[in-house]
């Protein structure tokens, strides 16, 4: 049976705080406190910067929690289970786990998705966006509680049912549509290809600059699918900066470096034991495979193209081991 939840305040330094099932979610000035129960009737407490935890809340919101773990850090995080969704505080630490301080609780997504929608709307302060590099805004994430950004955390996704300029989807980003070039892209062209269509082929045949494209995206570590041929979609982003979380895969992941350097760190997904390092420059390729969690450090703000296959069957196919959680045998 779980413990009964503390009793908190309604407000700490004006912000409010919040339950989902066992969990209670708190902030002050800088810091959000998670608590959950464990063994022995008693609750466990952790700690993360309020900076950091609303940089991966942030994702979770927008991928709908996204594929697979969302780790917000190396002990608190989220799983999807599509159509559910677990939370979990310790499961993928083996020092919690193993030592009885670990929890997990399953809800329905759109119960989870409404609260911490509206845990965003409450500890996101005036200034910050916590889709942006740090050095686009500064230290507005703490303090005591200082007005909102409701125009930052509810920006419209903008889905690609075709490639980007093609009749039907939406424009490509450009000065007449908001999106500046970001100042760490000043230097790349923006010069768009020809496209010479046989007649009758006007509205089939297109391409763009996807190097001028992503040179105007105004939030990191946030892919956006710019083509979709079945089941396999391209996902290029923009990243400076730390990935605000730690990625435990469901499916094979892979990654080409369009520009710059990214340096990842590979750990066990289910232990959290560190397994790689890798530095990817532009022209590498890499597979990021089913059982493992990387987090990802961008020292200049690069650009990344992430190859994803959304079948909806494949987690099955590595949970049951009808395919190996890599992509090629050496």
């Amino acid at each position: 049976m779980n413990a009964p939840a503390e009793k908190f305040p309604a407000t700490i330094a004006g912000y409010k705080t919040f339950e989902l099932g066992a969990f209670t979610f708190s902030r002050d000035e800088y810091f959000v406190t998670i608590t959950w129960p464990v063994q022995g009737g008693r609750r466990q407490s952790h700690t993360i910067s309020a900076d950091a935890f609303l940089r991966a809340l942030m994702r979770d919101v927008a991928w709908g929690f996204f594929y697979g773990v969302v780790n917000f850090d190396p002990v608190f995080g989220t799983r999807n289970l599509y159509g559910k969704v677990e939370f979990f505080g310790g499961r993928f630490n083996e020092h919690y786990h193993n030592n009885g301080l670990s929890y997990v609780e399953v809800f329905e997504t759109p119960v989870a998705m409404k609260l911490i929608k509206q845990i965003l709307a409450d500890w996101v302060n005036s200034g910050f966006d916590p889709f942006a590099a740090p050095m686009e805004t500064g230290d507005a994430a703490f303090g005591v509680k200082h007005g909102d950004n409701l125009a930052a955390i509810d920006r419209y996704r903008v889905p690609t049912k075709r490639m980007p300029g093609l009749e039907g989807d939406s424009p490509l980003r450009g000065d007449d549509n908001g999106y500046p070039i970001n100042r760490a892209f000043a230097d790349v062209p923006q010069d768009q290809p020809e496209i010479h269509a046989e007649p009758g082929f006007e509205k089939e045949l297109h391409g763009f600059n996807l190097f001028a494209y992503l040179s105007r995206s105004d939030v990191t570590w946030n892919p956006s699918v710019t083509s979709v041929c079945k089941n396999s979609l391209f996902c290029p982003t923009t990243e400076e900066y730390i990935l605000p979380i730690i990625h435990g895969n469901d499916r094979v992941e892979w990654f080409v470096q369009l520009s710059d350097e990214i340096m990842w760190n590979i750990n066990d997904k289910d232990t959290g034991r560190p397994r790689a390092r890798v530095l990817m420059k532009a022209g590498d390729v890499a597979a990021m495979p089913a059982d493992i969690a990387h987090q990802g450090f961008s020292k200049k703000r690069s650009m990344l193209l992430v190859w994803e296959n959304a079948n909806p069957e494949i987690v099955k196919m590595y949970d049951s081991k009808q395919l190996p959680p890599y992509p090629v045998e050496f």
